[in-house]
């Protein structure tokens, strides 16, 4: 079944994009949840038309989001955590940490789009996150989790 996407999906694709899904998948989930739209002839026309007029835009939304990638790189992101004895945490560091360390830094990323390696890290030491700013601007974050003094 090919679709039109009206919003990012992960592990899918981005907001119009066309891709191919399984029938069910689409009629189940993708079209009643507005996610998705039928990918006729005449949507795909409309589609091309507005991506046309949208390539100057997103020129912008490049640029910038490249900005804040070089800002975000700047940072040194430090996490601290409760440790048992050795190098292992009490619970563990997500995602949703990595972005409020973000905000504490003064630059607000959402949640949804930083990846954490394993989704969620248990033990110090440093790590990457991946930070998706833009569909084209993706950036490796380096952070450091340190034991609790």
């Amino acid at each position: 079944m090919e679709l039109i996407l009206r919003e990012d999906v992960q592990n899918l694709g981005f907001k119009d994009d066309i891709v191919n899904v399984k029938n069910g998948y689409g009629r189940n989930y993708l079209i009643p949840q507005g996610l998705a739209a039928m990918a006729t002839s005449s949507a795909k026309k409309v589609l091309a038309e507005n991506l046309k007029q949208r390539a100057h835009k997103e020129k912008k939304v490049v640029a910038e989001a490249n900005k804040l990638a070089e800002a975000l790189k700047q940072l040194e992101i430090k996490l601290t955590a409760k440790t048992a004895g050795g190098d292992k945490l009490f619970g563990s560091i997500s995602n949703i940490d990595v972005a409020a360390a973000f905000e504490k830094a003064g630059q607000a990323i959402e949640k949804k789009f930083i990846t954490v390696p394993g989704g969620t890290i248990k033990r110090t030491g440093a790590y990457t996150a991946q930070v998706r700013l833009h569909r084209e601007v993706i950036v490796d974050i380096a952070f450091e989790v340190i034991a609790e003094a």
